[in-house]
């Protein structure tokens, strides 16, 4: 297995850790990872398909949120040797957002694992640009049998 330091910039390896792919990929960079927590990052790309008038919207940002917490499963799976599990939202309890990020901004996401048992992982998230944070909320997803 190669040897991985974080942070991971490297996009490509990113996408290996969860089972979207482009161009439905909405994280890029792994940038730390502990038991229990993960900070996540996304430079939104003008190509991005939930861009528009040059600002990400709203869907897209609870899919960065939610693929985030995908991130820390599949990054879990990649320590164990094993491929990135397939899951889905299982339900989001409350998302607030505040502000929408424009293109080539960098969103850097916050996740702490409050509860995981059986598949099911219950999050606190928060999302900032330029340490401000733009969203937050409760997520809780389900891995795919």
């Amino acid at each position: 297995m190669e040897k991985v330091t974080l942070p991971i910039l490297n996009k490509n390896f990113v996408e290996n850790l969860i089972p979207q792919k482009f161009p439905f990929v909405m994280v890029d960079k792994l940038i730390d990872f502990k038991e229990n927590e993960i900070v996540v990052g996304l430079t939104v790309p003008e190509n991005n398909i939930f861009v528009k008038d040059a600002v990400f919207q709203e869907s897209g940002l609870i899919e960065h949120m939610a693929q985030s917490v995908a991130l820390y499963t599949g990054y879990q799976f990649y320590l164990k040797q094993q491929p990135a599990p397939v899951g889905y939202i299982g339900s989001i309890k409350s998302i607030e957002i505040s502000q929408l990020p424009k293109i080539k901004d960098e969103i850097v996401t916050f996740v702490t694992v409050l509860h995981e048992f059986m598949g099911v992982t219950l999050v606190d998230i928060s999302s900032k640009v330029n340490g401000v944070e733009i969203a937050k909320g409760q997520m809780k997803t389900v891995l795919a049998n």
